[in-house]
């Protein structure tokens, strides 16, 4: 079952709950920068991250340059932003070390 894309309301209100997440200009979608000591933590972080996103089902998209790992997150099934992504973000936020 596809999960319901949140309000313009929620969406700004779920904003208002993580940190340092911002929209995506241009699409309905959230985004955050993590920059790490060096490449390895970077990785290693990104597959803590990779276990826990299989385990939701719910996958982001990521670019890793270096130490730094740019993640985007939005639900294509439902074309556009979710609570699934609203979760996924608090959780992958627990895993920064």
């Amino acid at each position: 079952m596809t999960p319901k894309r949140l309000s313009p309301d929620a969406q700004a209100e779920a904003l208002l709950t993580l940190n340092g997440w911002k929209p995506v200009q241009g699409r309905e979608a959230i985004t955050k920068r993590f920059v790490f000591r060096d490449f390895n933590e970077a990785f290693g972080w990104m597959t803590r991250v990779a276990l826990l996103a299989e385990a939701m089902n719910h996958h982001p998209e990521w670019a890793n340059v270096y130490r730094m790992v740019t993640v985007t997150l939005a639900t294509h099934d439902a074309g556009g932003l979710t609570e699934l992504d609203v979760k996924l973000a608090r959780a992958i936020d627990a895993l920064v070390s």
